[in-house]
């Protein structure tokens, strides 16, 4: 299940980062600026916020691995046309549908991960799949460089459509079926408890500003690169990776970093991200630019899977509810963070981006180190319930 999900995850991740280095020659051809191609990305996650919504209470009342069956197809056509996009607004309508259906693949796989582990184990194997995930991203960069240098941003999206397609008629074939854990289907019933619930929505609000500093500048990475070393869309993909590499390594070791340093393991994050992201919006050097960004996936991963294993913890009955509520504030926030950072980067130059955000992602990391402390002091003092 592990291998199969985190698969999926690869490649609709992979989808998803590919957008980075892409977006350069996707204005050029349909003739763009930037900012204005960057909608494309911003379709994608906003659409993919307000689905999760709609995909965890149906996770919940129909079974999760049924809604990943019907996600998987669903993306993987989506993709698959988003090759074969003509103006601007036919790739808006194609990445926001599929956003739509990734929706139903990345919060519910965590949920149902989350669900079939115990709590001992749940953290290991939600990095694990989400190792996969980021690897996926890592991967993407170098990847849709490559395949848009030699030949068009249309071909990545065409590729990874067509192995999200192998892969979901594998799963279709080999998951079995879970169990709903509700027997009726009321959306606004299903957010109720979550929303009511005022340590739960802070720290999913958290979320949405991880998502709006990380999503929200990662879609320009591809453009500063470019203009600080003016190397072509190939070596620029393969700088890129070294974001996804980060994630990767940072996947490995947060579970027994997360151990030894306890309360200070998100500031940590915080301040890794924070100075990552400064160093990024100033140096030249492509050593230190590919340094930067391998701190800045090291800083994400960190954070994230902290955040989301401690949201399903809060609710425990309601994983699909809990992860839909967190990706909703992670991509939503990550779309708020495009569309905002394009009209910074129109009036003050790309690296602004960069260095507002080094400072908003250390304010983050405290916030989230805050909050995850008093989370563990009160499940430590053994309270009938996390909530």
């Amino acid at each position: 299940m592990l291998l199969l999900l985190g698969l999926m995850a690869f490649l609709a991740n992979g989808d998803n980062y590919a957008a980075a280095p892409l977006i350069i020659n996707i204005s050029k051809d349909l003739n763009l600026s930037i900012d204005v191609a960057a909608l494309s990305v911003t379709a994608y996650m906003l659409s993919f916020g307000l689905f999760t919504l709609l995909f965890g209470p149906l996770s919940d009342r129909y079974g999760k691995v049924r809604i990943i069956n019907l996600a998987a197809f669903g993306t993987a056509i989506f993709s698959i046309l988003g090759g074969f996009a003509f103006n601007l607004q036919s790739l808006v309508i194609f990445r926001a549908v599929n956003g739509a259906f990734g929706a139903g693949i990345f919060p519910v796989t965590m949920a149902l991960v989350g669900q079939s582990f115990d709590d001992q184990n749940r953290h290991k194997a939600l990095g694990k799949v989400m190792g996969l995930m980021f690897l996926g991203g890592a991967t993407a960069t170098a990847l849709g460089g490559a395949l848009a240098y030699f030949g068009s941003w249309r071909l990545v999206y065409i590729v990874y459509g067509i192995g999200e397609l192998i892969l979901a008629a594998v799963i279709f074939r080999t998951l079995e079926k879970d169990k709903p854990v509700t027997t009726t289907f009321n959306l606004i019933q299903s957010y109720k408890v979550p929303l009511s619930n005022f340590r739960f929505m802070r720290l999913v609000f958290t979320i949405f500003f991880v998502g709006f500093s990380i999503f929200g500048s990662f879609t320009y990475t591809g453009q500063l690169v470019q203009q600080l070393t003016g190397y072509n869309l190939l070596i620029v993909g393969i700088i890129l990776s070294f974001f996804g590499i980060g994630t990767v390594v940072g996947g490995r070791i947060a579970p027994k970093l997360k151990q030894r340093l306890k309360g200070n393991f998100l500031i940590l994050a915080g301040v890794i991200g924070g100075l990552s992201l400064y160093l990024l919006s100033t140096v030249h050097q492509t050593a230190f630019i590919m340094l930067s960004l391998f701190g800045f996936g090291v800083a994400f991963i960190f954070l994230q899977s902290t955040l989301i294993a401690t949201a399903q913890e809060k609710l425990p009955t309601m994983r699909g509810t809990a992860m839909s509520l967190a990706s909703f504030n992670m991509f939503v926030g990550g779309a708020i963070g495009t569309n905002i950072n394009g009209r910074i980067m129109t009036q003050y130059g790309t690296a602004q981006i960069f260095f507002n955000t080094a400072f908003i992602l250390l304010i983050v990391g405290i916030i989230a180190a805050l909050l995850i402390s008093d989370f563990e002091k009160r499940k430590a003092a053994n309270m009938t319930t996390p909530l």
